[in-house]
């Protein structure tokens, strides 16, 4: 099933203290409210990312579609804070570890959103509140929203390889494509005791 990925989460550590007041009140695209929320936000045009710092060093990435954008956008960090807090040092091989990938998907049919609910126990469909159902898998760990004309909006994964199981979980969970699948050895069986018929017919 073709996917795409929207939106990578990426963390990784500048291994220095931040003083993200003077950040702030230098660099015009820093954004720090303490009393709202102990990080400041660096927002990046290019790549176009957002970026959550934190005193102790934590860099939270988010808003990269690539993993190669996540790597420039904390290059790019670590540059323009060097620049202010020479402790810092410029991230040449950038270290991060991906912890949140959120990507989209097609089906390829519409869904009766009601009767997926029903069938399946880790649905849940409040179309008053919501118009997509939810559904949870356990094994990998992933939430998806499934809408009516077959979208899928899949997020949790840590990995595409996580996020490729998922979507074919789910393809077999909501359409019943495991049951084909199934038939197919099923077939190979069969073929070997028409061999011997045939050799039966012979002698």
């Amino acid at each position: 099933m073709k996917y795409t990925i929207v939106n990578l989460v990426a963390s990784a550590n500048l291994n220095a203290t931040l003083d993200l007041y003077n950040l702030a009140i230098t660099i015009p695209n820093v954004e720090y409210e303490p009393e709202q929320f102990p990080g400041a936000i660096l927002k990046l045009k290019e790549p176009k990312v957002s970026m959550l710092l934190f005193k102790n060093g934590k860099v939270i990435c988010s808003g990269a579609s690539t993993e190669k954008q996540i790597a420039q956008a904390i290059r790019k960090a670590s540059k323009l804070i060097h620049e202010i807090q020479k402790t810092v040092k410029i991230q040449k091989t950038v270290k991060y570890t991906v912890v949140n990938l959120v990507a989209t998907a097609n089906l390829g049919q519409p869904l009766d959103l009601f009767q997926t609910a029903l069938k399946l126990d880790n649905v849940e469909y409040e179309p008053e509140q919501f118009p997509g159902a939810i559904l949870r898998l356990s094994d990998p760990k992933l939430t998806l929203l499934l809408f009516k004309n077959g979208k899928m909006i899949c997020a949790g994964a840590k990995k595409e390889s996580l996020l490729r199981k998922g979507l074919r979980v789910t393809q077999e969970l909501v359409l019943g494509k495991k049951k084909k699948a199934a038939k197919k050895p099923a077939k190979k069986g069969k073929a070997k005791p028409a061999k011997k018929a045939v050799k039966k017919k012979k002698k």
